[in-house]
């Protein structure tokens, strides 16, 4: 089968934002894999690792390879929900309340630290992941389309830091794990421009138009009975697993399988096959598993993965 048709060029936009991020970030490949399949699948991500290896710059760098509205929220333990839904303010020269909308009324939003924030703050942050809308007085508003979160999140044991819920992370559909660079990267870093001066150079390689016409093609490639069945067979596993706590849900399944079908597009497939969900396993699943000693699902699922028999 081949992909389905669209105006837009998956392996195309896939290549150029990649070409992007190479750029001014020195990443893996399979780092950067997971981050551009959630994009072009219309997702949320969440990249973690401590301060100062890149996880901002990174964000900037993909807004910036988008056209389209990019706001940036920086969370604080002080933030207020009305500082990024918005508020009423009165205006005396009409007489009335106009509202002024915050930053969530974006096409791209950078949610920096947000296990910086307080969980009254961050549960709307999650009702506008969840359904790409918000409350306020009463009224229901739709936010922007496409509408994607790009969050970070430091290690919950720094200081000032708060555990992220359970329900939050489900609303990510990958998360990203950045850790040191390697000693070539890191030394080609150093002698190398300065990374504010790269970005600034980084031009728009695709439009709003074309990534919803990306997100609609994604939706559309097709998932065979055998992958599917291979698919229940790995969440089931992790339910059954006697050092998991909390297992893969359906809808951790439904998301895994979302950005395989992001990936098969990317390929040049109109069908998900099980390498597609193998490459990303980690990524979609990891942080929606919970295990008893309150470890890192990530080896678990890449054990899993790798033991489960897959469909010829």
């Amino acid at each position: 089968m081949s992909a389905p048709t669209c105006t837009v060029d998956a392996i195309a936009a896939r290549t150029a934002i990649a070409k992007n991020l190479a750029h001014v970030v020195t990443l893996p490949a399979a780092t950067v894999e997971p981050i551009l399949c959630a994009i072009l699948a219309g997702g949320h991500v969440l990249l973690e690792g401590i301060p100062g290896i890149g996880k901002t710059l990174l964000a900037r760098t993909l807004a910036q390879s988008l056209t389209g509205e990019f706001r940036r929220i920086q969370f604080t333990n002080d933030l207020m929900p009305s500082d990024i839904v918005g508020t009423a303010i009165w205006r005396p020269d009409v007489g009335k309340f106009t509202f002024v909308r915050g930053p969530l009324f974006a096409n791209l939003v950078l949610a920096d630290e947000i296990n910086r924030t307080s969980p009254r703050t961050l549960s709307c942050l999650l009702e506008a992941m969840e359904n790409g809308r918000v409350s306020i007085e009463g009224r229901t508003l739709e936010l922007g389309q496409p509408f994607t979160v790009l969050a970070t999140r430091n290690p919950i044991e720094f200081h000032g830091t708060y555990p992220v819920p359970e329900a939050a992370l489900d609303r990510f559909l990958v998360r990203v794990e950045l850790s040191y660079p390697d000693s070539a990267s890191e030394l080609q870093l150093y002698a190398g421009a300065d990374p504010e001066a790269k970005l600034a150079s980084v031009q728009p390689v695709l439009t709003r138009e074309e990534l919803l016409h990306l997100h609609a093609t994604v939706a559309a490639v097709s998932v065979s009975q055998p992958v599917a069945e291979y698919a229940y067979r790995v969440v089931q596993a992790t339910r059954q697993h006697g050092l998991v706590q909390l297992g893969a849900s359906p809808r951790a399944a439904l998301a895994w399988l979302k950005v395989a079908r992001a990936r098969a597009l990317c390929e040049g497939r109109g069908y998900v096959v099980p390498d597609d969900l193998k490459a990303l396993a980690t990524s979609a699943l990891a942080h929606r598993v919970f295990l008893r000693d309150g470890g890192d699902a990530s080896p678990l699922i890449a054990e899993l993965v790798g033991s489960i028999e897959v469909p010829l």
